[in-house]
């Protein structure tokens, strides 16, 4: 256990980051999940509709710096062009 006063600081505002940063992310992995299985059940309109979420979702997270924008970017690219790849 730390005993400086700064220290302890330290390890309460870690906490509070670690909570915050694992709900971005398990937001965006719902998201995307949630789009995939709309890809692979074929319907294109509920697929749209989960892409528009998992974006915006994926953006929040990158802009709160938990994950970073080129990740972000990939991970958009990859879900667009499996919805739009859809017939």
């Amino acid at each position: 256990m730390a005993n400086l006063k700064n220290a302890k600081k330290r390890i309460r505002v870690n906490e509070k980051k670690e909570v915050r940063n694992n709900n971005y992310l398990a937001s965006v992995k719902t998201a995307i999940k949630k789009t995939m299985r709309a890809v692979e059940k074929k319907d294109k309109e509920l697929a749209n509709e989960d892409l528009k979420v998992a974006i915006n979702r994926i953006d929040k997270a990158a802009g709160a710096k938990v994950m970073p924008k080129n990740t972000a970017s990939r991970k958009k690219s990859r879900l667009t062009k499996k919805v739009n790849a859809m017939d």
